[in-house]
C-alpha cells in the first residue's frame, strides 16, 4: 500500500553527511525524512574512516612490540591472531554505531525510511512504498570503489575497502592496486600484521601530495619491506593457484589477495536524476558554490558533490546547509581550505596549496622548513622522521602548509586555522608553545621564514646603529 509523506527536507543518504544535516533540521524542528538503503552511518563508520584507523591501530602495537630496542626494552616478534584484531575492528565499529543507528535518529524526530530511493519528479522521490513530498531534497549518496577495467579482473576475488574488512584470515602476500591513502595505509597494517605486500602504482604513490615529503613516506615503507612498483598500470589479473596474480610494467607479481584501491566514483546509479532535472556526470552531480544543483530545490553535499572525498568535508557541506536551508543566511562551499590526512607512519598532512600549485600561481613564493630532527621531543622518542613545510605569498600570507611525522593530522590544524581566517605566518611567532611538544615545530618553522631576514647585515646594521642608545 503506498503511503505519502510531505516534508521541509528529505535526505537521501546516512552517512555522514545526511546525518549531519538530518540532526541539525530535526532538532530545529523542521520536518524531516531520511531515505537510506544500506547501513546507516555509510562509509566512514562501516567500511572507511572507523574501521581502517582501527586496524591501523592495531597493526602499529605489533610495530612497536617489533621496534622497541632502541628505547633499551627487548624488541620482540608479537603473536597475531588476525581475526581477534578483525574483532577489535568490528567492536569500535559497535561502540559507535549507537551515534548514527536508525533509533537515535528516530528519537530526534526523524522519520527513517530503510529504502531505496528514486526521484519521480522535481520536488517528489519514491522510496519502496512511500511518496515523499518536500520542499528541498538533500542527495547524500555518498561514493563506492572505483574499480578499473583490468582484463581478467572480473574472473578473479578481490578486495576493496567495502569488503577488506570482512576478511578474517591474515593474507600471505597482498597485492595492492593502487599507491593512495587508502592503498597505502592498507599496505602498511597488513604488513606491520605479518603479511607480505606489494603495491602496484600507475603514477607515484601519493600523487596529491608534496613529493618532498612523500619521499619520507616512501623511506619508511622500502624499510619495512613494502615492495612498491611505481609508474606501473596494472595490464592484467588472473587466477592462480595459490591466489592471484598481476602484469604490470613487463613484471608478474603473485600473491595470494589483491586489493584494489585506485579511486571512488559518486554514487548516482538508481536515483533517476534525469526526472528531478538534476545534471551529473562521472565525478558526481553539479553543484554551485552553494551546493544547489540544477534543480535549485536539490542539494548535493558529501561525496556525491563531485569534490574532494572526505569526511570532515562532508560535516562541513552538511554546515554549509543548515545556514543556508534553516536560516536563510548566506553560506558558500569552500572546500578548498580543507585539510587531509594520510593515516600511514608516518603520518602526512597538507591544507592550502602545495609548492608546485603555489609556484604555477605566482611567483612571489616563500617557503619555511623545520625539520623533527631538530625538535627535542622528536628526538626524546626517538621518531625524528619528517619535517614541516610552509608555503606563503611574499607578505607572509599562508597558503599552504604541509606535514610529514608522528601526528601530522593533530600537528596541521593551526595553519588549517590559518588559512580558513587568512592569517600570516608572523601569528606562528606570537605565541608561546610549550615545551617539549612536537607542536613547537610549527612555531619553529614560522621563526625560520623570518629567518634570511633577520639576521641579514641589513639587520646587523640597525641593531648596531641602535646600541648607541644603551
Amino acid at each position: 500500500m503506498t503511503t505519502s509523506i510531505d516534508a521541509d527536507l528529505c535526505i537521501i543518504g546516512a552517512g555522514s553527511a545526511g546525518l549531519s544535516v538530518a540532526a541539525g533540521a530535526a532538532q530545529l524542528g523542521r520536518k524531516t525524512v531520511l531515505v537510506e538503503k544500506g547501513e546507516m552511518g555509510g562509509d566512514c563508520l562501516n567500511t572507511g574512516c572507523v574501521p581502517s584507523k582501527a586496524l591501523i591501530a592495531a597493526a602499529a602495537r605489533a610495530h612497536a612490540m617489533r621496534s622497541a630496542g632502541k628505547f633499551g626494552v627487548a624488541g620482540v616478534e608479537p603473536e597475531i591472531d588476525f581475526g581477534a584484531v578483525m574483532d577489535h575492528v568490528r567492536g569500535v565499529i559497535a561502540a559507535i554505531e549507537p551515534n548514527d543507528s536508525q533509533e537515535r535518529f528516530e528519537g530526534l524526530g526523524v522519520t527513517v525510511l530503510r529504502e531505496h530511493a528514486a526521484f519521480t519528479g522535481p520536488r517528489q522521490l519514491k522510496a519502496g512504498p512511500t511518496i515523499v513530498n518536500a520542499k528541498h531534497f538533500i542527495v547524500a549518496t555518498g561514493s563506492t570503489p572505483f574499480v578499473p577495467p583490468i582484463p581478467g579482473l572480473a574472473d578473479v576475488p578481490y578486495f576493496t575497502n567495502e569488503t577488506i574488512f570482512g576478511n578474517r584470515t591474515r593474507p600471505d602476500h597482498l597485492i595492492v592496486i593502487g599507491g593512495g591513502p587508502i592503498g597505502v595505509e592498507m599496505a602498511q597494517a597488513h604488513r606491520r600484521l605479518g603479511a607480505r605486500v606489494t603495491v602496484i602504482e600507475g603514477a607515484t604513490i601519493l600523487g596529491n601530495d608534496d613529493p618532498e615529503l612523500v619521499a619520507v613516506v616512501r623511506e619508511q615503507l622500502a624499510g619495512e619491506d613494502i615492495e612498491i612498483i611505481e609508474n606501473a598500470s596494472a595490464d592484467s589479473v588472473a587466477r592462480t593457484d595459490g591466489g592471484v596474480e598481476v602484469r604490470a610494467a613487463g613484471r608478474t607479481v603473485t600473491g595470494s589477495h589483491l586489493l584494489i584501491a585506485v579511486g571512488r566514483k559518486p554514487t548516482v546509479d538508481g536515483l533517476n536524476l534525469e526526472a528531478a532535472d538534476v545534471a551529473y556526470d562521472d565525478r558526481g552531480i553539479k553543484v554551485d558554490a552553494r551546493l544547489r544543483s540544477s534543480n535549485k530545490r536539490v542539494y548535493a553535499i558529501g561525496d556525491v558533490a563531485g569534490g574532494r572525498q572526505f569526511t570532515h568535508v562532508a560535516g562541513y557541506h552538511a554546515s554549509v546547509l543548515v545556514k543556508s536551508i534553516l536560516f536563510k543566511a548566506p553560506a558558500k562551499n569552500n572546500e578548498d581550505e580543507a585539510p587531509w590526512v594520510t593515516y600511514c607512519d608516518p603520518e602526512l598532512a597538507h591544507v592550502g596549496l602545495t609548492e608546485a600549485q603555489a609556484r604555477k600561481a605566482s611567483a612571489d613564493v616563500k617557503i619555511a622548513r623545520w625539520r623533527f630532527e631538530e625538535n627535542d621531543r622528536a628526538l626524546a622518542e626517538r621518531d625524528a622522521r619528517g619535517l614541516v613545510k610552509v608555503v606563503t605569498d611574499a607578505k607572509g600570507r599562508v597558503l599552504g602548509a604541509s606535514i610529514v611525522g608522528r601526528n601530522a593530522g593533530d600537528l596541521i590544524q593551526p595553519w588549517a586555522l590559518a588559512i580558513a581566517n587568512k592569517l600570516k605566518i608572523r601569528a606562528f611567532t606570537n605565541y608561546i608553545a610549550p615545551y617539549p611538544t612536537r607542536g613547537e615545530a610549527n612555531k619553529r618553522a614560522a621563526g625560520a621564514w623570518y629567518t634570511p631576514t633577520l639576521f641579514s647585515k641589513r639587520t646587523q646594521k640597525l641593531v648596531s646603529l641602535l646600541s648607541v642608545f644603551d
